[in-house]
């Protein structure tokens, strides 16, 4: 592996080199300011609460005992300051309608998803992503974009592995639901015609 493993940064800055505390900002920045964002919906809230990370991050380092992935505990940290920031805000989740999806169609929708992907049609799966309720967006980003195990991320979200697959479903049905209503419907039924002849 070419990039020297987050450890070796940790036990370096632990020991007093905090310079180099750089280099973990530089490497998981752009991912904790997207979770933030996608819990948050709101850029200058997302932006803060990253900032509010990684001071946190950099305080316990020294308590970070290596039990899970690094990435793991930083993405953990992000999603309880973005509960902290959401009970400050007040915010209002957006809640969205779910018709009842059988899972054929959440299969339906994972294909659709990876062709959009494949499309590189990202603003469309933001602009879903972002209609939906908090949690879910944060839960899907975790899932699609940062591919983490159900076990890694009932650890960020401090779930059981099981919890974490009734909400993993429930927040794709309801993707499913606004993805059927604002992307092309010729993408969704083109799978969806897939797999009835498949």
């Amino acid at each position: 592996m070419t990039l020297i493993d987050d450890q070796y940064y940790i036990t370096k800055i632990v020991e007093g080199d905090t310079k180099v505390f750089a280099v973990l900002v530089d490497r998981y920045k752009d991912l904790v300011f997207t979770l933030a964002l996608r819990m948050l919906k709101n850029k200058e809230e997302a932006e803060e609460v990253s900032q509010d990370t990684f001071i946190k991050v950099f305080k316990s380092l020294n308590k970070f005992k290596g039990d899970s992935k690094f990435s793991s505990w930083i993405y953990r940290i992000t999603y309880n300051n973005c509960l902290d920031a959401l009970k400050k805000y007040k915010q209002e989740y957006q809640w969205v309608t779910i018709d009842e999806y059988t899972e054929r169609q959440v299969v339906t929708l994972d294909n659709a998803f990876d062709a959009l992907v494949e499309k590189e049609q990202q603003q469309a799966i933001e602009d879903c992503l972002q209609r939906l309720p908090n949690e879910d967006s944060f839960l899907l980003t975790l899932y699609y974009f940062e591919e983490q195990s159900l076990d890694e991320i009932s650890k960020i979200m401090g779930l059981t592995a099981n919890n974490v697959k009734v909400k993993l479903f429930r927040s794709r049905k309801k993707l499913t639901s606004i993805l059927k209503e604002r992307l092309e419907p010729e993408i969704i039924e083109h799978y969806e015609r897939k797999q009835t002849n498949g």
